[in-house]
């Protein structure tokens, strides 16, 4: 989503390239980049001009010591495009932020009221549901009440997704929104929960009676909190949106939807600047499990191509087991890292979210991937699939199939893929399996995220990328197992999963360069194959 803006950045930096002061004048020439940017990108004219001015009145006059002393003793290296980031960074948080927590909530005896208010096809209905989601999580009793009477079919759109996420649903669409909102909160009294969240109706636009109809509402039922839930999709119509709505509702805050779409990313820095309403959580996802609270250094971090590692390792403990995850590591360590292995991390993947919003987290690969690349998460399904045809036994030894390549007609039938492409698949998976190895221990990612951190292996992440794009390293050139120009953002080279730049017959001959104990080893196990074909065991 950030792609563009990051872009606009990069090349402000790159102006600045070799200098060791910022002055006025190479300012105003990286500052123009970001302008450019900022509002191709839809962000609202008045906060690009006033981001600008802040940031000129903060970096003009600085003065860069190209070497330091870190707080560890470590030699730095900074050059004035890092200062200047650094500027762009901390003003883009201060743009974003707000004080207080997300949700007031209601003095003891009576439930903490949320009204949801928004224009049709804003995801109205859907957030209900999320924030109710989110809730219960942190173990809050939670209803909702279905105050939305215009759109067809919203009360069971609502009654379907309270059943998902096991919340009752409060709805009699015999009566006006308002006696619904009453009666929903007499509901919510009686059953003595601690949230009620009101999902009203919308309009394709702000008119009089609506605004009627959701003040009344208001009056009736006083809630805490009054979130209007707009798209990220609609730019910077949903500035617009936002401040009608704060004119007449006082908004205690905004949800941003769609954070995960092809939309340019504008609203997340104007919305707050001009409304003065806050954004407090987003969606970046379709299912009932992707609202994340709103985090102003990570999405500035986002915005200027660094990802957020902090993002990325919140989704990471939410659906990985912290041990299993370590035993994990350790197995890539030794080499022994199986198909199995490998299927249950791709659907850890798919379960983080979409694979866009997942990479756009990774710090440096915004440097790899083209902006204009399309991550299409069909393609992990594809590799599941072909993994999914493997018995148990051809999972944990992928030689077998180099061996009989009877099976890999098997598999190719099984999986609806050519003999070439599982041919492919196997052997660049032994050769990621090899090289992974030796990428994790010279690699600082995982002693990041959970169940990694005793596993000191890395020094820094960024510098192996950069020497996997330069020189061929274990990162150069992702393709597709399924032959063809690889992964739909790289092209070129033969397919196969982390290297297609390689052909199949450099990648066999990188298998079997191995030592004289490695191969007396694989000697012995294969005559314990063999041994144990012949006993029919298999």
């Amino acid at each position: 989503m950030f792609d563009a803006i990051a872009q606009g950045f990069k090349q402000a930096k790159n102006k600045l390239a070799g200098l060791t002061e910022l002055t006025e004048q190479n300012i105003e020439t990286a500052l123009q980049e970001v302008r450019t940017s900022l509002l191709e990108a839809d962000v609202e004219l008045g906060v690009v001009k006033a981001f600008l001015h802040r940031v000129k009145e903060e970096a003009v006059g600085e003065i860069v010591r190209i070497r330091g002393r870190g707080t560890g003793g470590q030699l730095l290296r900074v050059t004035a495009g890092d200062r200047f980031i650094k500027y762009c960074y901390d003003e883009l948080v201060a743009l974003m932020s707000s004080e207080g927590p997300p949700l007031r909530f209601a003095e003891r005896g009576r439930p903490t009221g949320i009204m949801m208010v928004g224009l049709q096809g804003a995801g109205k209905t859907t957030t209900c549901a999320k924030l109710a989601r989110y809730l219960k999580k942190q173990g809050k009793e939670v209803l909702l009440v279905a105050a939305d009477l215009q759109r067809p079919a919203a009360i069971e759109q609502l009654q379907i997704l309270g059943a998902q996420i096991q919340v009752h649903v409060f709805s009699d669409p015999k009566l006006t929104p308002v006696e619904v909102g009453r009666a929903g909160l007499e509901d919510a009294i009686r059953r003595k929960v601690d949230i009620v969240i009101y999902d009203t109706a919308g309009r394709l636009a702000i008119d009089e009676p609506l605004m009627q109809e959701l003040a009344s509402l208001y009056s009736l039922t006083q809630p805490e909190n009054v979130f209007l839930v707009v798209s990220a999709m609609v730019g910077q119509d949903s500035v617009k949106v936002s401040k009608g709505f704060h004119e007449r509702l006082q908004l205690t805050g905004v949800i941003l939807t769609q954070l995960d779409g092809d939309a340019r990313g504008g609203a997340a820095v104007s919305v707050k600047e001009v409304t003065g309403a806050p954004i407090r959580f987003v969606g970046v996802g379709e299912s009932v499990d992707r609202l994340e609270e709103f985090r102003p250094d990570g999405i500035a971090s986002r915005i200027l191509g660094m990802g957020d590692i902090v993002g990325l390792i919140k989704d990471f403990e939410e659906v990985v087991d912290q041990k299993k995850a370590a035993r994990d590591a350790m197995h890539m360590l030794q080499g022994h890292f199986t198909l199995d292995d490998f299927l249950q991390q791709i659907q850890v993947i798919q379960r983080m979210g979409p694979l866009q919003e997942v990479i756009g987290k990774i710090p440096g690969l915004s440097d790899i991937i083209p902006g204009n690349a399309k991550l299409d998460d069909r393609e992990l399904n594809r590799v599941q699939v072909m993994i999914q045809s493997f018995t148990l036994f051809e999972k944990q030894d992928p030689y077998v199939l180099i061996r009989e390549p009877t099976r890999v007609q098997r598999i190719a039938k099984g999986s609806g893929h050519s003999e070439e492409a599982v041919q492919e698949f196997v052997q660049q998976f032994l050769v990621m399996r090899q090289m992974m190895a030796g990428f994790m221990r010279q690699t600082g990612l995982f002693n990041k995220l959970p169940g990694f951190k005793q596993l000191s292996m890395v020094r820094n992440l960024k510098k192996q990328i950069a020497q996997g794009l330069e020189g061929g390293g274990p990162l150069a050139g992702i393709g597709s197992p399924f032959g063809g120009g690889g992964l739909p953002w790289m092209g070129g080279g033969g397919g196969g999963l982390p290297f297609g730049n390689m052909s199949s017959q450099e990648s066999l001959t990188k298998v079997k360069s191995l030592s004289s104990a490695e191969k007396n080893a694989r000697k012995a196990k294969r005559k314990r194959e063999k041994e144990a074909r012949r006993k029919g065991r298999r």
